[in-house]
């Protein structure tokens, strides 16, 4: 039986990312006790139906017994029946902030001696010991509902029963480097497309730019030498029981030569493993103020 435990900071998302789930067909069970769950999966493993579609079940700061979750999670690994994934929702502090101060809603762990900031950091120590043990991370500081969503159907909810998920991901160091990242490849000393006047415009997606870097050896040599690493390395993340890969690719901005290597590996590892999505951070954003400190890619 397939489970799924959304956790993370109140507002990063997860009543968003259990209605993903829900509408994918998972049955989904919001705050429930964590002293409950054995039971629960105990009954859920014998109902024909649950073992078919799956169950999804939110836990966070409000989630009593939370503390037993680790506990929880190392069991179920042992657990022929279930293959259980832990996905972990979190938003950068101001945006949550943002967030609670737009809808106005409560924060569940403010009270008349905690205001919001300590409430959010509070619960960044709460749930702590869930992060550190989550299959996925996913940042939702620059994402939309709708965005999260399709995110959760396509990494989790769409994923097929077998083999690593992979996700290559293009970013500017600009702009920071994806907080869910498991490898990051700088890939900055590659010839720079931002300075030829006709590409600036484009992305690593448009023709011109991949014809250009293409031609490169220096772009052909990393593209060969990051290859023959994930080759080597990426079987043994599956063999050590890990569900979820994301491989970031930065340069500058995060328009050109990131884009490129992105979806050149991505091309290439999708004919190896049956669960590979390419993502540009940095591709719908608007264009860099052009000059020296505005470099975009």
């Amino acid at each position: 039986m397939k489970l799924i435990i959304i956790s993370g900071r109140s507002g990063s998302g997860k009543s968003t990312a259990l209605r993903a789930l829900e509408d994918a067909g998972y049955h989904c069970i919001d705050n429930i006790p964590v002293a409950l769950l054995r039971s629960l999966i105990g009954e859920a493993t014998v109902d024909p139906m649950l073992r078919q579609h799956g169950l999804a079940i939110g836990i966070d700061a409000r989630s009593a017994g939370i503390a037993q979750l680790p506990e929880i999670r190392a069991e179920l690994d042992r657990d022929e029946q279930v293959q259980c994934e832990i996905i972990y929702l979190n938003a950068s502090s101001p945006t949550l902030v943002k967030r609670f101060s737009e809808t106005r809603r409560r924060h569940p762990l403010t009270n008349g001696s905690t205001d919001l900031r300590q409430a959010i950091d509070a619960e960044s120590r709460l749930l702590n010991d869930i992060a550190v043990v989550a299959d996925l991370t996913i940042d939702t500081t620059q994402l939309a509902g709708p965005t999260l969503a399709g995110l959760i159907k396509e990494r989790v909810a769409d994923q097929r029963p077998a083999g690593l998920n992979l996700l290559f991901r293009s970013f500017g160091f600009k702009f920071g480097v994806p907080v869910d990242a498991d490898l990051v490849f700088d890939v900055r000393c590659l010839p720079n497309p931002y300075w030829v006047a006709a590409l600036r415009p484009l992305t690593g997606l448009d023709h011109p730019v991949r014809d250009f870097l293409d031609k490169d050896d220096l772009v052909r040599e990393m593209l060969g030498d990051i290859i023959t690493f994930l080759d080597a390395w990426l079987p043994r993340f599956k063999a050590n029981r890990r569900t979820y890969m994301t491989v970031a690719l930065g340069c500058t901005g995060g328009q050109h030569r990131s884009v490129h290597m992105a979806a050149q590996l991505g091309a290439h590892f999708a004919q190896r493993y049956a669960n590979v999505l390419v993502r540009h951070r940095e591709v719908s954003a608007a264009p860099a103020v052009s000059g020296a400190e505005g470099e975009s890619a």
